[in-house]
């Protein structure tokens, strides 16, 4: 059962520190309630880009799954995901970082899926080229540092550190450095085949101080979603700098009542 106490200290600290940017649209008005959570992380990342998040939701109550995606292939990733949402007992928010994004876009059609939270994240349409649509918005600085090798890529340390994770403490920013994920060079060339923000009540955390993906690529992709919308002034791990305001967002879509 979700804790009243630690939905109200949540909602309260997302409240004082992030700024809400648009209305929650009809559909998304009384979120269904949900007591699992499923979380996707991205690339340059793994599970425990999550860790800060976790605690906050399991005291709230609800039960924590975070996926470990290989990130090989946008397929195989989804495939994984739905492995871990086969495991669930019963409605479940899903929950994404930045290129999970687009595995949230392509498995959220799961029924057992109630609610689906973006953080920094891609979120495209069903057939859309990603890339293309955010070669229409300027570059983000963290583009000019991934370093690619046989066939795999990653941020470089500078990259990871200043773009990627530049409001995060150093020592934990350099441990997160030195687990993320490599990423396939091909893992960004497929497209999603459907997308279930047209279907699930959406909501969507922006990274105002986002050096990886565009604050505004950020934001017209909440808009054109009918997101539910906040905007945080962290960098692109708010997953890692300011879980309470991430953590508050999840309650909120898992209908978590004050």
């Amino acid at each position: 059962m979700i804790s009243r106490r630690a939905v109200c200290f949540g909602l309260a600290a997302s409240a004082a520190s992030a700024v809400v940017a648009s209305s929650i649209p009809a559909f998304a008005a009384a979120p269904v309630r949900a007591r699992n959570v499923v979380l996707v992380h991205g690339a340059y990342a793994d599970g425990s880009s999550w860790s800060e998040v976790i605690p906050l939701l399991q005291k709230a109550g609800l039960n924590v799954s975070a996926v470990q995606n290989p990130l090989m292939s946008l397929e195989e990733d989804c495939a994984y995901t739905r492995r871990v949402l086969a495991l669930q007992d019963g409605p479940t928010v899903l929950v994404a970082h930045s290129y999970g994004g687009e595995v949230l876009t392509e498995t959220g059609v799961d029924p057992k899926v109630t609610a689906l939270v973006y953080c920094a994240a891609r979120a495209p349409d069903a057939g859309e080229d990603y890339t293309a649509l955010a070669k229409t918005f300027p570059a983000p600085p963290a583009s000019a540092g991934v370093v690619h090798s046989g066939g795999f890529a990653q941020l470089s340390e500078q990259a990871f550190l200043r773009d990627f994770a530049g409001d995060v403490d150093p020592v934990k920013a350099r441990a997160l450095y030195a687990v993320q994920g490599r990423i396939a060079d091909t893992l960004f060339s497929a497209k999603v085949t459907q997308a279930a923000w047209h279907t699930k009540p959406s909501f969507y955390a922006v990274s105002t101080q986002d050096r990886t993906i565009n604050p505004d690529l950020q934001r017209f992709m909440a808009k054109r979603m009918k997101a539910k919308t906040i905007e945080i002034p962290a960098s692109h791990l708010a997953i890692v700098s300011r879980p309470a305001e991430i953590a508050a967002l999840i309650l909120e879509a898992a209908g978590a009542q004050a």
